[in-house]
This record gives structure tokens, C-alpha cells and sequence, in this order.
């Protein structure tokens, strides 16, 4: 009981601002992204594209620890919408692993966050994988 007391933690931060990079595929890909933990184990992320086309992505995630300190795994969904192109608005999935470097305000995370398209032509993008590196406030 004692060990496993020792694996369960308060969040590692509170919010992360940086950048994800992305396969081409997705239609909120390479992105600016702002994770905001408004519980110890829920968090939003805003993803936003800024390339051709432009988009805007939104995710609640719940983060459980992985029983590394500063290592958790995480799954959610959310919607979003891009302005331009072939895929307008629709649902997104995540699941992830998220590792806070204890020593320095850094994040990084890797995830898989397929994309189901509901407008022009209904279509499921799975290849949508990215890595994520922010700056963090605690």
C-alpha cells in the first residue's frame, strides 16, 4: 500500500505552451498548442494551425500516472474545425504518453489523434500522429 502511495501525484504542471509537430495528414497538424490542467487529471488543449489550410482543434484529455514521476498516459476527444480544403469540422480522439522533465519547466508528448470528418465528404483520418514540446508554468 505504501509503494503505491508513493506512484499517485498531484499534476506535474498547470499549463504548457509550445508547439506540435505533425503528419501533413491531419487536418489540425502542425499546431501551436496550450494545455490547461483544470483538475489534477483533466486538461484541454487548444491546437492551432496556422498553415494552409488553417485550423483550430480542442481536446479534454484524462491524465493517469504511469508510475514514472513525471510520466502519464492519457485519452480524450474534442472537435474541430479547419477554413479551407477538403475537411471543414469533426470529431478527434487522443491518446497519448505526456513526461514533465522534473528539473526544468519542460513538456513533452507524444500522441495519436485520428480525425473523423463530418463536412463535404464524410471520411476517418487515422495517420494522424504527433509529437508535442511546451514550456510550462506550475
Amino acid at each position: 500500500m505504501l509503494s503505491f502511495a508513493t506512484t499517485v501525484q498531484a499534476q506535474d504542471y498547470k499549463a504548457g505552451l509550445g508547439v506540435r509537430i505533425s503528419n501533413r495528414d491531419a487536418a489540425v497538424n502542425h499546431s501551436i498548442s496550450f494545455k490547461y490542467f483544470f483538475t489534477e487529471t483533466i486538461a484541454t488543449e487548444a491546437l492551432v494551425t496556422v498553415s494552409n489550410p488553417a485550423a483550430l482543434g480542442l481536446l479534454v484529455a484524462k491524465h493517469n500516472p504511469l508510475g514514472t514521476t513525471g510520466i502519464k498516459w492519457f485519452y480524450g476527444g474534442g472537435l474541430y474545425a479547419g477554413f479551407g480544403g477538403e475537411r471543414r469540422f469533426g470529431a478527434q480522439g487522443v491518446v497519448g504518453l505526456d513526461y514533465k522533465i522534473t528539473s526544468v519547466p519542460i513538456n513533452f508528448s507524444i500522441d495519436w489523434k485520428p480525425e473523423l470528418n463530418f463536412s463535404k465528404e464524410f471520411s476517418f483520418e487515422p495517420a494522424a500522429v504527433g509529437i508535442s514540446a511546451r514550456f510550462t508554468l506550475k
